[in-house]
């Protein structure tokens, strides 16, 4: 099983868990995966048509999905899968 890091928006949809396990070979298997467990976080994650929202970036062991296969980024036991919302601001 792969780990999943859970940022701290989203952790009420864990029950506060800061990593969570989830299954399957791919990034989208595992998104689908973790909405089983954790019902609505897909819907965070990802838009209407099923892509990684703009605003979130998905690392599969440090490597920003968007530069690998994206959700077909495949998935081995023992990886870490880190969810990382955008941060915006500035002066």
């Amino acid at each position: 099983m792969a780990t999943v890091r859970i940022p701290t928006p989203l952790r009420k949809l864990t029950n506060g868990l800061e990593e969570v396990a989830a299954t399957g070979a791919t990034i989208g298997d595992i998104l689908t995966d973790l909405e089983k467990h954790y019902p609505g976080l897909k819907e965070r994650l990802c838009d209407d048509k099923g892509q990684v929202r703009r605003f979130v970036n998905i690392f599969a062991n440090d490597e920003d999905i968007r530069f690998l296969q994206n959700l077909e980024t495949p998935v081995a036991d023992k990886d870490e899968i880190s969810i990382v919302p955008a941060i915006a601001g500035g002066v």
